[in-house]
């Protein structure tokens, strides 16, 4: 049996690629259910325990070779399971040591089948192999390093040999196993009394995947140990010409590590590598400045008596945290300007990028992480305890110009995309004059602004895209007014209007075709004459009255014989 692929193959397709023990651990105990029913071989009935042991004598199938494989890998992962539950409950530890031994147990009864005249070469091999990689991780756990050391050594020789005695597509996975025993090999080493083997160990961490599993926690430790005992003889900082007097544990072991973690940055491989080594040293660095600020919160009133006394110089508690900003600061200026490089990079190669279908890098996401750095610099003109240092104002106004100018020179080269010629040309103006400026002042902070883009090849560059887009906008004019003939030019008016005249309208085939105008439009009719009888005043009409009956004249009398019944 092939043993190495078939562990591979089980754990990545059933819970290891994320990390999930619990979930392999029921595969592994599912599959020795089914293999211990598909064998006859099982361990008594419902009632009664009845133990069995695979022998020589009935080895007739690899089935059989499965059977303890899988109770060992059953038993591992039951153990890696309890080391990551471990962290918050120690006493897990001693089921953890349990489970590993019983794991050592069934490969040590693997490699004693193996042994037998009905077994390849081969799976001989790969079963003493996987038997010294099992006890290794136990002497690892136990803390016996040379012991560990012996064992991860037996392993790496037997899958270096296996590894040259096949083909290529076959040798990967040794190689692949040999890469993961290689740190735990270099640790023990270590704590053997090796130092060289803590520089190299430095140098896996760096690598893109970095070291995982039983060594990443503690290597993480190893190193924080090591500065930890730098940090006892560490007792001052200075920054800026002054001296600040550090008792912060955490604050001192962050300190000591900065210049290697940014010497590990310098030397990543790649972008992936170096983006998660930032986010380390920011984590890091966050950490320390929130303990700082727990210092500071409970000293506040002796912080103001101090600012009165030293007429307005900070106190050294406040000093330190506006150094820690900084550093914060300038590492997150540094993250966001390797980001921009990298897109400046996929913008170069936008082209093939385009023909490859893939989604391209766009002159806006440049302009997002320049308004970032800006921002970051705009803060740390704000520290407390440099507000009067004029040097550094003049050296932060300096690079805010830098950045400035590559922030407008990607604004306009937004602006060439969507041919807003114009716009762009008085940007890169504004670059010029940027550039200009930070040349005319650079003269003594020439040193500070070596790891600053170059703003010579920035004017260069926007000479040489100015007449560039100068030639654009005239060929974009031309092509304007070649485009607009008379037999390609839409006037708005609807089909009913323009029969006469031909004109290429390609709204013609679609939905929202324009035949006539609707609703229609008004148009003008002849109104109702209207008749004004000017001669009616100026007429003098007939007298009416001996025609007309008079009415006579009725009062209190008239009332009176009206009732009585008189009538005149």
């Amino acid at each position: 049996i092939a043993v190495l692929q078939i562990v591979k193959e089980s754990q990545q397709q059933h819970g290891l690629r994320h990390g999930d023990f619990q979930r392999y651990r029921g595969y592994c105990s599912r599959r020795l259910r089914r293999l211990r029913k598909t064998l006859n071989f099982k361990m008594g009935n419902r009632h009664k325990f009845t133990g069995k042991k695979v022998t020589e004598e009935i080895l007739s199938d690899n089935r059989y070779l499965l059977l303890i494989l899988m109770d060992a890998e059953r038993a591992w992962s039951y153990a890696m399971q309890l080391k990551q539950e471990a962290n918050t409950e120690p006493r897990k530890r001693f089921h953890l040591l349990s489970r590993l031994r019983r794991a050592v147990k069934r490969a040590e009864e693997l490699e004693r089948l193996c042994d037998s005249n009905r077994v390849d070469a081969k799976t001989k091999l790969e079963a003493q192999a996987y038997m010294a990689y099992l006890t290794g991780m136990l002497r690892f756990e136990h803390q016996e390093w040379k012991a560990a050391m012996e064992a991860f050594n037996k392993c790496k020789t037997i899958y270096e040999k296996l590894a040259n005695a096949f083909t290529e597509e076959q040798a990967v996975l040794y190689n692949q196993r040999v890469e993961e025993i290689s740190p735990n090999i270099r640790y023990c080493a270590y704590n053997i009394g090796d130092q060289s083997a803590m520089n190299e160990l430095m140098q896996m961490r760096l690598r893109s995947g970095g070291t995982e599993g039983l060594l990443a926690e503690k290597l993480e430790a190893l190193i924080t140990q090591t500065r930890a005992k730098q940090a006892a003889t560490m007792s001052e900082v200075e920054w800026r010409g002054r001296t600040v007097p550090v008792k912060i544990d955490k604050v001192r072991i962050f300190l000591l590590g900065l210049a290697d973690n940014e010497a590990a940055i310098v030397q990543a491989e790649n972008e992936e590598t170096k983006e998660r080594l930032f986010e380390s040293l920011l984590s890091e660095c966050r950490d320390a400045i929130q303990a700082v600020r727990e210092d500071l919160k409970p000293d506040q009133k002796q912080r103001e008596h101090s600012l009165e006394n030293d007429s307005g110089k900070v106190s050294n508690i406040q000093y330190l945290h506006s150094y820690l900003t900084y550093i914060k600061l300038s590492t997150a200026i540094k993250r966001n300007e390797s980001m921009a490089k990298s897109l400046q990079k996929a913008l170069l190669q936008q082209q093939r990028s385009e023909e490859d279908g893939k989604r391209t890098a766009r002159p806006q996401d440049l302009i997002r992480l320049y308004d970032i750095i800006l921002q970051n610099l705009v803060e740390l003109t704000q520290l407390p305890g440099l507000e009067e240092d004029k040097n550094f104002q003049k050296e932060i106004g300096l690079k805010t110009l830098v950045y400035k100018a590559y922030r407008c020179f990607f604004i306009a080269q937004s602006y060439v995309l969507v041919k807003k010629w114009s716009e762009a040309l008085v940007l890169y103006e504004r670059v010029l004059k940027y550039a200009r400026e930070v040349q005319s002042g650079a003269g003594a902070y020439t040193n500070s602004l070596k790891e600053l883009p170059d703003v010579q090849d920035l004017i260069t560059q926007v000479n040489a895209e100015k007449y560039s887009l100068q030639a654009a906008a005239i060929l974009d004019a031309n092509d304007t007014h070649e485009t607009e003939s008379p037999s390609q030019v839409k006037d708005g008016k609807p089909l009913s209007e323009r029969f006469e005249t031909f004109c290429l309208d390609p709204s013609l085939v679609s939905k929202q075709v324009s035949l006539v105008h609707f609703p229609p439009g008004f148009q003008p009719i002849p109104c109702k004459p209207l008749f004004f009888d000017l001669a009616l005043n100026h007429v003098a009409f007939p007298p009416l009255e001996d025609k007309v009956e008079q009415k006579a004249k009725s009062g209190l009398t008239g009332y009176i014989k009206g009732i009585f019944g008189f009538k005149s």
